[in-house]
Order: structure tokens, then C-alpha cells, then sequence
């Protein structure tokens, strides 16, 4: 009240936001379950019926590891890159003494037990399509069984193909590069995959029909430009074979959103003429098979019946980005973590990046689905599938609130 003695009244409001972070909070949970008796049918000499307040199936027997818990270091380790060392730091810090080895533990035995036959189940999917990429890249694994030094090992990447009703996203582990390996993964497909130029590919049997990559021949001519003076790049030859590289790529950017059936066509029209005389100028041309220009344009001749291969469907991609951008996440989890202990680590690893990369696109968060998964799938009842833990089965809780397109 003001002196005069009347009441103040609001003339006006200003609001304020402020961003408020609270750290992760950390506690133990005690769950307490009773077991009953009656004492009248004790003392009437009478059946005594044990009842015992019902459980639900831990994640992990024996432990206390929660759903909660396995799925907040998982997702710290595959989404946000942090080595279980440092996760040990941050939790002793706030009072809990939980070891990496510990932490190891539970993160291969959930795989095993519980994202294992939902990684089954996406791979017997994911043979079924008609359309997907693949790709590989390094990995140094510790101990093997045959080798008990450092050995460079493999993770083989699978995925489906924007024309795929669903989104599926597979990692797998070899100790080696043999193409027997993606043979074996891929067991029962049938169609075309997209792939990058190793020849390994090129070997595949009868069934597959290998789609080669653009993008790997426009780096080429790319690099070929690049490593000319600025005043030797504009009429180079390097430069005429990346613009009918960019020439090829501008088609794609204008069909983009056209029917498969009119995207084969444009493409039958305009840019099989392209590549025609692509090709035809690149056997007019001579470079050192070791120089840039030479690496290109060899690349361009021995791929040639791969790179036609985008022209055959609508459904095809004019390269192997889709794949090369889901290996991704591996390949900068892999700067952190620099190598694997053990096989079975290796491939626990691929399983979980499987699981947490397929839920990413479908626009899931990965520790509310990697929650979700930990707390249903120990108590599935007897009626109940995998097939309801499946990414696009799962409640709305484990959506994110990221926008398609957003960075993670």
C-alpha cells in the first residue's frame, strides 16, 4: 500500500527467462518386498499359503544395476563419446563408487541378453529390403584369439535406403576385410546395395547388384583441382571432370522430391548423356596413373558398370553419403576411445551402436528407448515379441524432441 493508504494496482509486467541446468542426480533405490502369512490358518493346524509381493525381472540378476542406469552409460559412452574412465571419475565425484569394469559388465550383459534378438530381428528385416548401403572402416582390437598383440580389425556398416518403409541401421565386426563377411551378414537378400569402390564388393554373388558411389569419384577430381595453382585450376582437366561430376549431381538436386518412376526417367534423358560423354572425354585424356588427375579418372574407368547403376531404378542413390554418414558415429566415438579390449567387446559395441543408431533415425531418444527396452524386455509376457520393441513399436515417451535434420 502506498502512504495515501491505497491499494497498488499492476500497470505492467516484465518477464525474465533464465536457463536452469541440475546435474545428473545419482542414488541408490531400496525397493522393499513383503512376504505374507496368516497366522489363523498357523494356528488352526490349517495349509499355511506363502504370498509374496510380486517382483519384475531385473535387467540384470544379481546386480543393482537399474534400467535407468545401464541406459545412462551406454548413452554416454555410444552417444556422447565418453570412455568409461571418465564416467567412473564423474560418478566417484559425486560419492559413488562404481568401477569401469563394473560398468563393462553390465553394458555387455544387457547387449547380450536384451539388444541382441532385437539386433537379430532388424537384420532378418533389413535382408528383406530391396535397396541398402554398406560400408566398413578400421578398428584396432587388443586380444584376439588369434593374435594376443594389436590387430586392425573391421566394422562392417548395413543399413536401409530412403525408398525402406523402415529404418534400420546395423553394425557388425570382423577381425577382417574378406567380403565372405558381408556374404554371410546378408544372408537371403536379394537386390541392390549401395557401396564405395573397394573391390571386395565387386565379388559379391549373383544375388547382389552393386550400386557405386559418386561421391567418391567427385572427391577424386576434387582433389585433383585442388592441388593445382589457383591460376592453372579454371580450364584444367581436372576442372572439366569435376564439373560433369557437379553436372550429374545438379540433376539429383532438381528431382529430388520427383516420383521413382520420373526420377528414372530424368535420369534415362539427361544423365545417361552425361556420363556418356563423361567417359568419352576421360579416354581423350592422359595423366599419370599416380598423379591426381590419373587417380580420378582411373577411378572413373574401373567403376564404370558400378557407377551406371544408379540409372537402372528410381529407388537408387547417386551415392553411398547415406551409409558414409551413419559410420559416422562410430568413427568419432573410435577418437575417443581409440581401440577395443576384446572381441566380445567389439562386437557388444557394434550391437549397442546398432540399437542406438537405429533408434536416432527414427527419431527416437536413445537412453528413454535404451530405458524403455531394460524395463520391458526382462518382463515380456508370454504373448508378447520382440517385435514390440522394435523402434517404431515403442510408446511416444521414447520419442525426441530433436527436429529431423538437427545435428546430435
Amino acid at each position: 500500500m502506498q502512504l495515501c493508504g491505497s491499494q497498488l494496482e499492476v500497470i505492467g509486467k516484465e518477464v525474465k527467462q533464465h536457463l536452469k541446468i541440475k546435474p545428473a542426480e545419482v542414488y541408490i533405490q531400496q525397493d522393499v518386498y513383503y512376504t505374507y502369512a496368516c497366522k489363523n490358518c498357523e494356528k488352526n493346524d490349517i495349509e499355511t499359503p506363502i504370498v509374496k509381493t510380486p517382483q519384475e525381472s531385473p535387467v540384470i540378476k544379481g546386480s543393482f544395476a537399474s534400467p535407468e542406469a545401464v541406459a545412462h552409460i551406454m548413452t554416454q559412452k555410444f552417444v556422447m563419446y565418453s570412455p568409461l574412465y571418465r564416467q567412473e571419475q564423474e560418478l566417484k565425484r559425486q560419492g559413488v563408487e562404481l568401477t569401469r569394469q563394473t560398468m563393462s559388465n553390465w553394458l555387455l550383459k544387457a547387449s547380450k541378453l536384451w539388444l541382441e534378438p532385437i539386433y537379430e530381428r532388424l537384420r532378418n528385416l533389413l535382408v528383406k529390403e530391396e535397396v541398402i548401403h554398406a560400408d566398413e572402416t578400421t578398428l584396432t582390437v587388443l586380444k584376439t584369439k588369434d593374435k594376443p598383440t594389436p590387430k586392425k580389425a573391421y566394422m562392417w556398416l548395413y543399413r536401409t535406403s530412403a525408398c525402406s518403409g523402415k529404418n534400420i541401421v546395423l553394425y557388425d565386426y570382423k577381425p577382417n576385410r574378406k567380403i565372405e563377411n558381408a556374404e554371410n551378414f546378408l544372408q537371403g537378400f536379394k537386390g541392390y546395395i549401395h557401396a564405395d569402390g573397394y573391390p571386395g564388393y565387386h565379388k559379391l554373388g549373383e544375388n547382389f547388384t552393386v550400386v557405386g558411389c559418386w561421391a567418391h569419384c567427385r572427391r577424386r577430381f576434387t582433389e585433383a583441382v585442388e592441388v593445382l595453382k589457383k591460376e592453372d585450376r579454371k580450364n584444367s582437366n581436372s576442372a572439366k571432370g569435376l564439373d560433369f561430376c557437379n553436372k550429374l549431381y545438379k540433376i539429383e538436386d532438381e528431382i529430388e522430391d520427383f516420383s521413382y518412376e520420373d526420377k528414372l526417367k530424368m535420369r534415362q534423358e539427361k544423365s545417361k548423356q552425361i556420363l556418356d560423354a563423361f567417359l568419352s572425354w576421360a579416354e581423350t585424356i592422359y595423366a599419370a596413373p599416380k598423379s591426381k588427375l590419373g587417380t580420378a579418372i582411373g577411378y572413373l574407368k574401373n567403376n564404370e558398370k558400378y557407377l551406371r547403376s544408379y540409372m537402372e531404378d528410381g529407388r537408387l542413390e547417386i551415392d553411398n553419403n547415406r551409409a558414409e554418414r551413419s559410420i559416422k558415429p562410430f568413427v568419432m566415438g573410435r577418437k575417443n576411445f581409440l581401440f577395443a579390449n576384446t572381441e566380445s567387446g567389439a562386437q557388444g559395441s557394434a550391437v549397442i551402436y546398432s540399437i542406438i543408431e537405429t533408434a536416432k533415425e527414427n527419431n527416437l531418444d536413445p537412453y528413454k528407448y535404451l530405458t524403455y527396452i531394460f524395463s520391458k524386455a526382462p518382463n515380456l509376457k508370454e504373448h508378447e515379441t520382440v517385435d514390440i520393441l522394435l523402434p517404431w513399436n515403442v510408446p511416444e515417451e521414447c520419442k525426441s524432441h530433436l527436429r529431423k535434420g538437427d545435428a546430435e
